[in-house]
C-alpha cells in the first residue's frame, strides 16, 4: 500500500495551521493574567504581662497579587471573611466594600501589566490566615493561585545547556519518526 503524501499534506496542513494559529494567538494576545500567592505566614507571642499572664499572640500573613499579562487588569477584587489591620505595598489606590454576606472586599481599580501589589495583614489569635481571605478576581475572571516553594535557582548557563539538549532531542526524535514512516511507506 502506498501513501499519497500530497493528499496527506492537503488534508493535514489546514488542520495543523488551525491549531498553530490558535496557539500563537493565545501566546501573543493582549489580556490580563492575574496570579496570587501567599508571601509569608508568621505568628509572634508578645512579652508576658506584669501580672504573669501570657502575652497575646499576633499573627501576620501577606497576599501578593501580580498581573503577568500584557493588558491592565480592571477591578481587581480581594475578598475577606473579615478585614483585620491591613497594609498595602506599594501605596496604590483601593477601596473597601461591604459584601452582602458580611465579608469585605478590597477593590483595586486597575493593576497595570507587570505590577505587583502586596497586601499585609496583622491580627490576633485565635484567628488564622485560612479564615481571612476568600477570593482574588478581576473583571476578566479569577486569579490563578500559585503555590510558592523556596528553592535554589539553577545557574543561567545550566538552563541554556538543558534547553539545548531538549531541542537536540526533539529534532532527533522528529527525524527518527519521519525516517521510520518513510521506510514503512517504501
Amino acid at each position: 500500500m502506498s501513501i499519497d503524501w500530497n493528499l496527506v499534506a492537503a488534508v493535514g496542513m489546514p488542520i495543523v495551521t488551525l491549531f498553530l494559529g490558535a496557539f500563537i494567538n493565545h501566546l501573543v494576545e493582549s489580556r490580563p493574567k492575574l496570579i496570587s500567592h501567599l508571601g509569608f505566614i508568621s505568628s509572634h507571642r508578645l512579652e508576658p504581662q506584669a501580672d504573669g499572664t501570657l502575652g497575646a499572640i499576633v499573627n501576620t500573613h501577606s497576599v501578593i497579587i501580580k498581573n503577568t499579562g500584557r493588558k491592565a487588569a480592571t477591578n481587581v477584587r480581594l475578598g475577606h471573611n473579615f478585614l483585620p489591620n491591613v497594609n498595602v505595598y506599594p501605596d496604590v489606590a483601593y477601596e473597601i466594600r461591604d459584601l452582602p454576606g458580611g465579608g469585605k472586599e478590597m477593590v483595586f481599580p486597575t493593576l497595570v501589566p507587570r505590577k505587583e501589589v502586596s497586601v499585609n495583614y496583622l491580627y490576633f489569635a485565635p484567628d488564622t490566615w485560612e479564615r481571612v481571605n476568600t477570593h482574588v478576581e478581576s473583571d476578566d475572571g479569577p486569579a490563578k493561585v500559585v503555590t510558592v516553594l523556596l528553592q535554589p535557582q539553577p545557574k543561567p548557563w545550566l538552563l541554556r545547556l538543558v534547553w539545548t539538549l531538549i531541542v537536540i532531542g526533539v529534532i532527533t526524535c522528529c527525524y527518527l519518526f519521519f525516517t521510520a514512516i518513510r521506510s514503512l511507506a517504501t
